[in-house]
């Protein structure tokens, strides 16, 4: 995505610094002439303007029905069995070759063996139990439970691509990358953690859903006390159920968590024991890996002083009984069937409403690529991404940065300097597509195939130590978040990159038998909603470098969180279950994205027209063709449990009003005749347009 006002060209790259864009002539993407709308899904006899979600995906709702071992269905479960079975083959493949020991292949086929051999497992029963448990009933002191909780921190996923907070296994978590103040350099940011459900609501909340889901909570931690031999487990499950209750009300909430100028706190090494007291910071720095890391930055602050606090209060009982579940917890799939079923039983049954576990070997599969990820990858993107598919999409990214650039330079409210920013932070960002161009070596980790507790834990910190290795490094903006064979696609702030993989660049997503119509509907709209997390309301508080800074003029600043405003007015309105209604204010981010990249992603499709009209393919226009494509790859349906742990956990509406995108653009009503009167018609001066 790119565009500098001081230059008259756009210079996106790949992470390999190959030039996407070089001058203002839009490229034509190689695609067929395929509709890529399936007409079969559409109601009839429903009508656009009410509920589009309806129209576009409705003959399929009436009929589609949720596997029991999911808590959903539709596109993304579709393109991701397709990932599966790709991933299935190469990691059976690795498992029936006869690779050398050590070698990648070995450790992949290890790895597989170890998850998938039940009766081994069985065999084991509780014994991958005692070496763990062990240390944690030898704990005497304050000081060495310090150590502890340092020596279990492990790495957490990007604080701005994350759905709420950091760890839960461990009292805290640790992103590395670059700092927000210096983009020369990375740093270690301290985030919060400690609790066992998915949320600090969930333990706050008064909602009679939130009250039963602690119930079983309880039940479930008494239940893994039970399993793993430990005595009085009532009385154990008792206390880490209070102490967890005391972290939830210590930790920050979801809305205030996504602040990135709240979360801005460099604090020294020093600063630990004047700011956050209780904790031995020298021993959990120490049994960290980090004894010599003088500079931080936490993103909770206050909630770092208080979880400190509490490790000096409450009883060293309390912490062991903690520490006990949240070991036995994080390995229960590799224990017998007893463990693996009662954490499904309350995440799953209970959480998220699904009936059934998922088969073994499938989860063996998911097992492999968490922990060898790119090097399942690397065999993936060789055998199943072809170099055709990576340059059409290349030209979409192209194409579609190109139109959002268009539409900055041409708005009429935002100031000169204020617009050179966001045209040069456009100009600079990278776009990784299929696959990184440097893979990232993690240090080398045995794996045994009869061991998979240890494997699942070794392999965890492996990933943790690949992280703290960057804080010598300078940052890598072409580094990948997601492994190729991930079907999902992120926004890196603090890089200001993109990374798009493999796996998600497939039918219906994108298909190079499909006319462009739909290409730019379904995957054009990822690609320009990525884009567009440049400038949502996290991502514009950074700058081309990827610095925390206002580059914005007050009266600019004004005008655009008048529009985000708007936005949260709208979706506040949509009830997804009786009296349950989406979060406007926590989803801002990913509905900004949603409508500027649906916007960019039209413009994107006319322009590579050429100026020629679009034909008519199965006796749809190409803006309808455009519309339904993007309406169906939202297709979805969710069991309500599972839409209640989203409203309360995600960042991201819901796929059905992710879908209600469409009222915000001026030719949707046009291509579909929406007239005032129809549920969803906006008057012109009602619809948001933000970019």
């Amino acid at each position: 995505m790119k565009r500098s006002i001081l230059a008259a060209m756009l210079l996106a790259t790949t992470a390999s610094g190959v030039a996407l864009w070089q001058a203002p002539a839009l490229a034509q993407a190689v695609m067929g002439t395929k509709s890529g709308v399936d007409k079969s899904l559409i109601d009839q006899n429903a009508k656009p303007g009410d509920d589009f979600n309806a129209y576009a995906n409705g003959t399929w709702l009436k009929t589609a029905e949720i596997p029991a071992d999911r808590s959903s269905i539709g596109v993304g479960l579709d393109v991701f069995k397709v990932a599966e079975a790709r991933n299935a083959d190469i990691i059976k493949g690795a498992a029936e070759s006869k690779a050398k020991p050590g070698t990648d292949l070995r450790r992949i086929a290890d790895y597989y063996d170890a998850y998938n051999d039940t009766a081994a497992i069985e065999a084991r029963g509780i014994a991958p139990l005692k070496p763990i448990l062990a240390p944690i009933a030898a704990l005497k002191t304050k000081a060495q439970l310090s150590a502890m909780l340092g020596a279990n921190m492990r790495a957490d996923t990007d604080p701005f691509n994350n759905n709420n907070y950091a760890s839960t296994d461990n009292l805290f978590g640790l992103f590395v990358g670059q700092d927000l103040n210096k983009p020369t350099i990375n740093a270690p940011y301290l985030m919060q953690g400690g609790v066992g459900m998915p949320d600090r609501d969930y333990y706050l909340s008064d909602k009679k859903e939130m009250a039963e889901l602690r119930d079983g909570y309880k039940d479930y931690l008494e239940k893994v006390f039970t399993l793993a031999g430990m005595s009085d487990p009532k009385a154990r499950a008792s206390r880490v159920f209070a102490l967890e209750t005391k972290i939830a009300q210590a930790q920050t909430d979801i809305v205030t968590a996504q602040d990135a100028h709240k979360g801005d706190n460099p604090w020294t090494r020093a600063d630990f024991a004047k700011k956050a007291p209780g904790i031995d910071w020298n021993a959990y720095w120490s049994a960290a890996g980090l004894p010599k890391q003088q500079n931080f930055i936490v993103w909770n602050p206050e909630t770092t002083t208080k979880l400190a606090g509490l490790v000096a209060s409450e009883p060293m009982q309390s912490w062991q009984d903690w520490l006990a579940f949240h070991r036995v917890n994080e390995v229960a799939a590799a224990l017998p069937k007893a463990f693996d079923d009662a954490k499904f039983d309350f995440f799953g049954k209970q959480m998220t409403g699904t009936p059934a576990q998922q088969p073994r070997d499938k989860r063996s599969i998911g097992a492999v690529n968490g922990a060898l990820g790119y090097e399942v990858g690397k065999i993936y993107a060789a055998k199943y991404f072809p170099a055709s598919s990576k340059a059409a999409i290349q030209t979409m990214v192209k194409n579609i940065v190109a139109a959002f650039d268009k539409r900055i330079a041409a708005l009429d409210w935002m100031a000169p300097a204020t617009k050179a920013e966001a045209r040069k932070k456009l100009s600079v960002l990278k776009v990784g597509v299929g696959y990184p161009d440097t893979w990232p070596m993690r240090p080398y980790y045995a794996v045994s195939a009869t061991d998979p507790a240890g494997n699942l834990l070794r392999a965890r910190l492996s990933n943790y130590r690949y992280q703290i290795g960057k804080l010598a490094k300078t940052p890598d903006r072409g580094e990948w978040w997601m492994t190729p064979q991930t079907v999902n696609a992120v926004n890196l702030p603090l890089q200001n990159a993109l990374n798009f993989p493999a796996a998600i660049l497939n039918t219906p997503y994108f298909d190079p038998t499909f006319d462009p119509a739909a290409n730019y509907g379904a995957i054009g709209a990822v690609i320009g909603h990525e884009i567009s997390h440049s400038f949502d309301n996290l991502g514009s508080d950074f700058d081309s470098t990827g610095r925390l800074h206002n580059w914005w003029t007050k009266t600019d600043l004004a005008r655009f969180e008048a529009s985000g405003k708007a936005l949260i007015d709208q979706y506040n309105k949509y009830e997804v279950l009786p009296g349950l209604y989406a979060n406007g204010q926590q989803e801002l981010g990913e509905n900004i994205a949603d409508t500027a990249g649906l916007t960019a992603s039209y413009e994107a499709y006319h322009a590579s027209l050429g100026g020629k009209p679009a034909p008519v393919i199965d006796g749809l226009t190409g803006d309808q063709r455009f519309f339904l494509a993007f309406a169906q790859s939202w297709r979805t349906k969710m069991r309500d449990r599972a839409i209640r742990a989203r409203i309360a956990t995600d960042v991201h509406a819901l796929a059905p009003l992710r879908v209600e995108t469409v009222r915000n653009l001026d030719a949707w009503y046009d291509a579909f005749g929406v007239k005032p009167g129809d549920k969803r018609y906006l008057a012109p001066g009602d619809r948001v347009h933000v970019w």
